[in-house]
């Protein structure tokens, strides 16, 4: 027994001993053990935070990814894909959309084939005609141009069927109608204060596109009878892209789909009517494409022009008349007339071309201005042989009074140059003797003249037979007398021709 408890005494003794040496290594394991437990939630907590920075700072800087607005998501708009026109693709089961476009809706069918066009509405709204120029031979125009057409895809549910209205921004993500302006020179949409631009869309995705715009275009006029003239005018639409078996444009209430402000008004035309037509337009690369017209008549006011142009071009003419009263050797008053209406005239001639377009055919207003033009020119060269036939009266006369031999002294020349009366031909004149010499000559010609007179009307009153050329030789003066008569009467004649023609 004894030798049994010492054997376990001793077996106690080393295993104090084997745990005494064991322990310090078990506490150094233990706290290593838990330093880098300890460390690998420090570094795990870090990587966390570190990862949720990181995703912050990728948020921030990825602005691209938002959340749909409401709208957006109430319409489904990222469900869909806009860049096709509604109803492309789907299998056809339904009546094509001609029926439907004769019917007046504005909807396309869920079931058309893919070749079926989408019908789009159209109704415009003439604002104003800011001005027409026919330099450039074209119009500026304002308007509410407005589609009508039907998207299911932006079909939504509402309770009270009520529409919902959007500005501009929602319409770069939807699809709309790529309606332009054929022959437009310049076109803008307004944007004061905002964009003026409206996109309404109904709960069963019928869908309304309003926009306010200038539009400046084409006119192609005819000017043959300005200013007595009407033009017609034309603003046409037309899609760019699809053709006519894609989209179909049509008036949306016919006839009543054009509607103007009834305040518009114009410097130099009156409106006479507006009225809205379609048609078809062909390409030879893309094929048939609809097109619809607004068209518009402009009749020119007269009374600008009368005042400007016709009346004093009549003015003109009547004083060119004056000179056929005035006595025909007061050579520097009657030519000095006729050169003053001559370039009247010219001017007025030139202010007119000057506003026009430079067209290669004859315009109304120039045939007045040149007809009237070569009337004062006549007035002036009647004078010219007045004149002429004057002088080689006056030289016969003198020359059967036995004061002139068959050449003229160089002194007689210049005198009759000086004060437009002949004089005798001495060849001791003096020519401080001018004035009563003049005054001798005219009382001598005055009453051959008066002679003259009296001998041609007895010789008319006995016999017709006499030539015309004779009574002008003999009589010179005559033909102011008779321009006195033909000259008005003529013109007279013309003016009720003309006016009679073009209006």
């Amino acid at each position: 027994m004894r030798c049994i408890s010492l054997l376990e005494e001793m077996v106690l003794v080393m295993k104090l001993l084997l745990l005494t040496c064991l322990w310090p290594t078990a506490v150094l394991h233990s706290s290593q053990s838990q330093h880098h437990h300890l460390h690998h939630r420090q570094q795990f907590s870090f990587l966390r935070k570190h990862n949720s920075k990181r995703e912050i700072k990728m948020r921030k800087i990825d602005s691209t990814k938002v959340r749909p607005l409401k709208s957006e998501q109430l319409l489904r708009i990222e469900d869909h894909d806009f860049a096709l026109r509604p109803g492309f693709g789907v299998p056809n089961s339904t009546p094509s959309s001609s029926l439907a476009l004769e019917q007046g809706s504005c909807h396309c069918c869920p079931n058309c084939n893919a070749r079926s066009p989408i019908p789009v509405g159209i109704d415009v709204q003439v604002e104003s005609i800011d001005s027409i120029s026919e330099v450039d031979m074209d119009f500026t125009m304002t308007l509410y141009l407005r589609h009508y057409w039907k998207d299911e895809r932006l079909s939504f549910h509402s309770n009270k069927n009520r529409s919902m209205t959007f500005d501009g921004r929602l319409i770069k993500k939807i699809w709309v109608p790529d309606v332009f302006f054929v022959h437009s020179k310049r076109s803008f949409i307004h944007d004061t204060t905002v964009e003026n631009v409206m996109l309404r869309v109904y709960p069963d995705g019928n869908v309304l596109f309003s926009l306010r715009i200038t539009v400046s275009a084409m006119c192609f006029m005819d000017f043959s009878r300005f200013p007595l003239d009407t033009q017609n005018c034309s603003l046409e639409l037309e899609s760019y892209a699809y053709n006519e078996d894609d989209l179909m444009l049509y008036w949306k209430h016919g006839n009543k789909s054009l509607s103007t402000d009834e305040h518009i008004s114009l410097s130099q035309f009156f409106i006479e009517e507006f009225s809205a037509s379609s048609g078809l337009a062909f390409y030879s690369s893309t094929g048939w494409y609809n097109r619809l017209f607004i068209n518009f008549a402009l009749r020119r006011h007269i009374f600008f022009f009368v005042l400007q142009s016709y009346f004093p071009a009549m003015l003109m003419v009547m004083l060119s008349w004056v000179s056929f009263w005035i006595d025909r050797r007061a050579v520097p008053a009657r030519v000095s007339l006729g050169i003053t209406t001559v370039l009247t005239m010219s001017t007025i001639m030139t202010g007119v071309s000057a506003s026009m377009p430079q067209v290669s055919y004859i315009k109304a207003v120039d045939v007045y201005l040149w007809i009237s033009f070569l009337f004062v020119f006549l007035s002036v060269i009647e004078y010219a042989a007045v004149n002429y036939l004057t002088t080689i009266e006056e030289r016969k006369q003198l020359k059967k009074r036995g004061k002139a031999s068959g050449m003229y002294s160089i002194d007689a020349v210049q005198a009759m140059a000086f004060d437009g009366c002949f004089h005798d031909t001495d060849v001791d004149m003096d020519l401080t003797a001018f004035s009563d010499r003049c005054e001798e000559n005219e009382t001598r010609a005055r009453a051959a003249s008066v002679s003259n007179v009296d001998t041609t009307r007895i010789k008319r009153k006995r016999s017709l037979k006499g030539s015309m050329g004779r009574i002008i030789l003999q009589n010179n003066h005559v033909i102011d007398t008779y321009s006195r008569i033909i000259f008005p009467s003529v013109y007279i004649v013309f003016n009720f021709f003309y006016w009679g023609l073009y209006i």
